[in-house]
């Protein structure tokens, strides 16, 4: 049996607890072995974007500590698998610690990775037809490259259209502290990406991040636009079950 350590994120364990349990589900479904550990905590991007290294620094080696054994470590979000898997190379950079660093950082995967690429997962999709649009993270395109095995995950689904965005690669706005400190740019941008979600045609938009998805669905019900915001690993356990979206 494979045995792997699973890591929430932070808006995994404050806002998306349930697509925390449905991940987990997915990778129990493939008779993974799942380790949670209770002490978990952030993966130091907020910290590290900020400019705040040590900081940040402080928090790697946490998480190295917690993840010790030598077992891949899953995470449900290209941004957060991309700052452990990448941006820790960057950090530790010329440190005593940075072989270390690397030896976890190559035990990092995004989850629709290990499932797409390891696994090679086979799903049966219990749902109705339905066209749903994928919104591309950014640290997921650029730096953990994980876009392609998500998408591919989608397309496992026999009653699924995935249909394209003209500007799926552009950014919503989130950032993290960018929505905070930009607001009314961060705004512009989410008013662009729902534009082009609108004209898709699309029922449903389906992301792996938990920070877009927050901010572009939160958007899209301000505005009253009759598209839904589901994140990817909630998306794909509820066509397995065959439950209504």
């Amino acid at each position: 049996m494979k045995k792997v350590y699973f890591f929430a994120t932070c808006l995994g364990s404050a806002a998306m607890q349930e697509m925390v349990v449905n991940a987990i589900k997915l990778l129990r479904k493939e008779g993974v072995e799942v380790i949670f550990k209770k002490n978990q905590t952030c993966c130091a991007q907020p910290s590290f974007n900020s400019g705040y290294f040590k900081e940040s620094k402080e928090v790697a080696l946490y998480n190295i500590e917690q993840f010790r054994e030598d077992l891949p470590i899953i995470v449900p979000s290209g941004s957060c698998a991309g700052m452990m898997s990448h941006d820790y190379l960057n950090l530790f950079k010329g440190d005593k610690d940075f072989p270390l660093v690397e030896r976890f950082s190559k035990r990092v995967y995004e989850l629709s990775q290990y499932l797409d690429s390891v696994l090679n997962v086979e799903y049966e999709d219990k749902g109705g037809e339905v066209k749903v649009a994928w919104h591309s993270n950014c640290h997921a395109l650029r730096i953990q490259k994980s876009v392609e095995s998500s998408k591919n995950l989608i397309r496992r689904l026999k009653n699924v259209e995935l249909v394209p965005l003209e500007f799926e690669e552009e950014c919503c706005g989130f950032g993290g502290t960018f929505s905070v400190k930009e607001p009314e740019i961060s705004n512009a941008m989410a008013m662009q990406k729902i534009k082009d979600i609108q004209r898709s045609g699309a029922e449903y938009l389906i992301s792996g991040d938990g920070g877009c998805l927050l901010n572009i669905k939160g958007t899209m019900q301000k505005l009253g636009v009759d598209v839904r915001g589901l994140h990817l690993y909630d998306f794909l356990q509820k066509r397995l079950e065959g439950v209504a979206l």
